[in-house]
């Protein structure tokens, strides 16, 4: 019964939530995860600017930039596609736009349509490369940076269809 009622709150979008914001390489930064949609699909990331991410320049350290990028499609995809499936980073860019002078935030999404796509893609047992694109944004919407993330999704070894 404990067992069952830890597993249920693990997946709890307030409770993934309060973990990431826990995990101290996006909180030392000053990384923030705003919002996690119930069906895992939409996640929002803010970033004040403040002296823990602030360059030599005043404004936000493209590091705190990419990490508030880093994570979120992949945590996304492996709650969304399930236990069947091997997913993992496979490559990123970050282009810089403007400097990011206030708070910023980011706002990632893997609709229905996209997760159906990987899955049938996936469905013959070879690797998928993905690539998702996401802006960093002022409050205004004037963009500060744009991130490339191409995630690597495969089935696993053992859901995988037997070949001949």
């Amino acid at each position: 019964m404990l067992k069952k009622l830890l597993q249920d709150i693990k997946y709890k979008p307030q409770v993934v939530r309060m973990l990431i914001n826990m995990y101290s390489p996006l909180r030392g930064a000053g990384i923030k995860v705003h919002q996690v949609s119930p069906s895992f699909d939409r996640i929002e990331v803010h970033l004040p600017l403040t002296r823990k991410n602030k360059n030599v320049m005043g404004t936000q350290f493209g590091g705190s930039l990419y990490a508030m990028a880093d994570p979120f499609y992949m945590l996304m995809l492996i709650r969304r596609l399930g236990h069947k499936y091997v997913v993992w980073d496979q490559g990123s860019n970050i282009q810089f736009i403007a400097p990011g002078t206030s708070l910023v935030k980011g706002v990632y999404q893997v609709d229905d349509q996209t997760l159906d796509e990987i899955k049938r893609k996936a469905a013959s047992g070879e690797k998928v490369l993905h690539t998702f694109e996401a802006d960093i944004t002022h409050e205004d919407g004037s963009v500060v940076a744009r991130v490339t993330k191409v995630l690597y999704i495969r089935l696993k070894k053992q859901h995988r269809p037997i070949s001949n």
